[in-house]
C-alpha cells in the first residue's frame, strides 16, 4: 500500500462505475450511487445517502455531525439526490432529532467552492449556491433558487422557487417565489425575468408575474389582501400558484 488509497468503512455500500480518489475518508453506513466521482481528501462522514451521477470536488465535507448544541450524537441522515455538483470546500451537515433528522437535497445542484449546507435542510433541485453562500439550520431553497457569493440565510427561513438572492445579501425573512432580493438590509428589487426566460417561461406569463409582483409590494395591500388578488389572477394564469404557494407556506413572514 502507498498509503494515498482511500479509506472505506466496512458497512459503506458502493455503486457501479464509481471513482474515489486518494486520500478520501468514506464512513459508516454511507451509500453512494452508480457513476459518481469523488475527488481526493474528500470526507463523507456517516449516514449519508448519495444518488447517481454526484461529483465531489477535494476537501468538500458531506454527512458530518450538526454544528449544532442539541445534537447529542444521535443517528442522524444526510439525503442527496442525483446529477449533484459540490464544489471544493463545501460542507454539507446532516440532520437533527429535533429538526426530523434529515438534511435533504434534490438533484442538479451546484454548490460552487466553499458553500455551506446546515442541518435539517431541505434544497430543492436546479438550484445554484454561488461561492460561499451559507444556509442556517432548518432553511429551505425551493427549486430553481439562486444564492449569490456570500449569500447568507438565517435559521428557519424559505427561499422560494426561481427566486434570486443577491451578493453579500444576508436573508432575515423568507423571499417569495420569482422575487430578486439585494442589499443590507435585504430589499425586494422586482422579479427573476432573466431566469424565467432561461427557463422558457413565455412573455405572457412573465408579464403575469410582473403584475403579481405589483399586486403583493406596490399596492399597499396587506398580505391576506394581496394573496386574494393573486388568486384572481391565477384564475388566467396558474403559475402565479408558485408564488401564492410561497407566501402562504411563510411563517417567518415575507421580505417586503
Amino acid at each position: 500500500m502507498s498509503g494515498a488509497e482511500p479509506v472505506i468503512d466496512p458497512s459503506a455500500t458502493i455503486g457501479k462505475d464509481v471513482i474515489i480518489g486518494p486520500w478520501t475518508v468514506i464512513g459508516p453506513e454511507v451509500v453512494i450511487g452508480d457513476g459518481c466521482t469523488i475527488a481526493s481528501h474528500v470526507v463523507i462522514k456517516s449516514h449519508t445517502r448519495l444518488g447517481k451521477n454526484n461529483r465531489i470536488f477535494q476537501f468538500a465535507s458531506v454527512g458530518e455531525d450538526p454544528s449544532d448544541k442539541k445534537y447529542q450524537g444521535e443517528d442522524s441522515l444526510l439525503e442527496i439526490g442525483n446529477d449533484n455538483i459540490i464544489r471544493e470546500g463545501s460542507t454539507i451537515h446532516r440532520g437533527t432529532d429535533f429538526g426530523g433528522g434529515v438534511t435533504r437535497i434534490g438533484s442538479d445542484n451546484l454548490f460552487m467552492p466553499f458553500t455551506h449546507v446546515a442541518h435539517d435542510c431541505v434544497v430543492g433541485n436546479h438550484t445554484i449556491f454561488s461561492n460561499n453562500a451559507a444556509i442556517s439550520g432548518h432553511v429551505v431553497v425551493d427549486d430553481w433558487a439562486i444564492l449569490s457569493g456570500y449569500a447568507g440565510v438565517y435559521q428557519f427561513l424559505r427561499i422560494g422557487a426561481h427566486s434570486f438572492v443577491g451578493g453579500l445579501t444576508h436573508i432575515n425573512m423568507d423571499v417569495p417565489a420569482f422575487v430578486i432580493v439585494k442589499g443590507n438590509p435585504p430589499e425586494p428589487k422586482g422579479i427573476n425575468i432573466t431566469g424565467l426566460e432561461r427557463r422558457n417561461f413565455s412573455k405572457e406569463s412573465i408579464k403575469a408575474i410582473r403584475k403579481g409582483y405589483k399586486i403583493l409590494y406596490r399596492q399597499g395591500l396587506k398580505i391576506d389582501e394581496a394573496v386574494l388578488e393573486l388568486e384572481k389572477l391565477a384564475v388566467d394564469h396558474p403559475e402565479l400558484h408558485v408564488l401564492i404557494d410561497s407566501v402562504k407556506a411563510s411563517k417567518k413572514g415575507i421580505l417586503r
